[in-house]
């Protein structure tokens, strides 16, 4: 039986979003935002062999008619760019719309005023953490706040609440001060509440260092997502007895419906879990991947050489990758938004997303829809059930 990949580069996005002038990062649009060619525009040459084989470069010029620097090859896979129609652009609606599942409703977004969240849902915080009070409660990039309040956190053990463009909840906490069991308990209490709001997330951030030494996010960050809208690719392939491997966030995001087993760990730890897969998965399973690190770490710090040496280690380890596939795997590769760290602000910008396709011969897909990932994935596994989406597989 037939084994499918499908590997989601957290917010590379390549521009050409027909509605990005309905997105905005601050006052300013996302028109126009590019992730993929901005960088390489920006460092005046972006060298990723192996995606550029596979048709990242003629991607971006399909998507959004911008030329990436360096990203020139003949494409040697199949190859297209995906329009993203979700009224969000945050991770669970690109996650859940590319694996069948789009939103049919609006998310709840937090306002940008301070306090952002209200009284009801600090109450139910400061419940749960046992404190009598929160900080930040606003708008903030993830870095700069424990940067700023992670020394008051220590001092009071209150928890810091922030949130951004997208819709979510973000609680940071010290490791060892606050504790990282207390930060996830505080975390999984509070998410229901929060879903019922239409809130999409609440994400449980956990720090460590101190005010002398500087504070680092940990890789023990844990999202507790909403559950998907409806049926997915992973509950699909599930319901027909099939192996469904997650690898990074992706159970968070799916809230492991659907999913058999989970690894975590840093983007490289990552690649060596997804080669492991694609060397060891059983006949007729699915593995799903999601490669965080280009997002939050570079995109949202708007970190233009980051996100470039991120890409450049993310395509070295493909080529590990690529050999390992057996005669009748599928592996598609494609994001879930954009994050372009050129961009004002620091929050995601809409865009279309690549799709590239080892596995399936070769050729220019054009343009196609996030749903269409899943129904070609479904098409591919003979799933019955192919969700709202057309296969684009030959």
């Amino acid at each position: 039986m037939p084994r499918a990949f499908l590997v989601v580069m957290d917010s590379v996005g390549i521009g050409g979003a027909p509605d990005a002038d309905a997105f905005f990062n601050g006052e300013l649009p996302d028109t126009g935002a590019n992730t993929v060619a901005h960088i390489a525009q920006s460092l005046g040459l972006l060298r990723l062999p192996t995606l550029d084989g596979l048709g990242l470069g003629a991607a971006v010029r399909l998507a959004s008619g911008d030329h990436a620097p360096g990203l020139d090859a003949t494409p040697s896979g199949l190859w297209g760019a995906a329009t993203p129609h979700a009224l969000g652009k945050d991770t669970p609606a690109g996650h859940w719309e590319l694996a069948g599942a789009p939103v049919p409703f609006e998310w709840h977004h937090f306002p940008r005023e301070i306090p952002a969240f209200p009284e009801d849902v600090l109450q139910r915080v400061c419940a749960s953490a046992g404190t009598d009070g929160t900080l930040g409660n606003c708008h903030a990039s993830g870095t700069d706040i424990i940067d700023r309040l992670g020394d008051e956190h220590i001092q009071t053990g209150w928890p810091i609440c922030y949130t951004s463009v997208d819709s979510v909840l973000q609680i940071a906490a010290h490791e060892e001060h606050f504790g990282l069991e207390r930060l996830m308990v505080l975390c999984r209490e509070i998410a229901p509440f929060l879903h019922d709001m239409k809130v999409g997330r609440v994400i449980a951030r956990p720090f460590v260092g101190d005010a002398q030494m500087g504070f680092t996010r940990t890789v023990n960050r844990r999202d507790f997502a909403m559950a998907p809208p409806s049926p997915t690719l992973c509950d699909w392939a599930s319901a027909e007895d099939r192996s469904v491997h997650a690898i990074g966030k992706i159970g968070d995001i799916f809230s492991m419906r659907g999913i058999d087993d989970v690894v975590k760990g840093k983007d490289a730890e990552l690649m060596q879990h997804l080669a492991k897969a694609v060397s060891d998965a059983p006949d007729g399973s699915l593995t799903f991947a999601n490669f965080v690190e280009f997002d939050a770490l570079y995109g949202h710090r708007r970190d233009v050489q980051g996100y470039a040496e991120a890409l450049v280690r993310f395509d070295a380890g493909l080529v590990h990758i690529l050999p390992r596939l057996r005669a009748g795997d599928l592996l598609v590769i494609t994001a879930d938004h954009g994050n372009d760290p050129t961009w004002v602000g620091t929050d995601h910008t809409r865009e279309r997303v690549p799709v590239l396709v080892a596995g399936a011969g070769t050729g220019q897909l054009g343009h196609v829809q996030f749903v269409d990932v899943a129904a070609s994935i479904a098409d591919h596994l003979d799933l019955k059930e192919h969700g709202p989406g057309r296969s684009f597989l030959p």
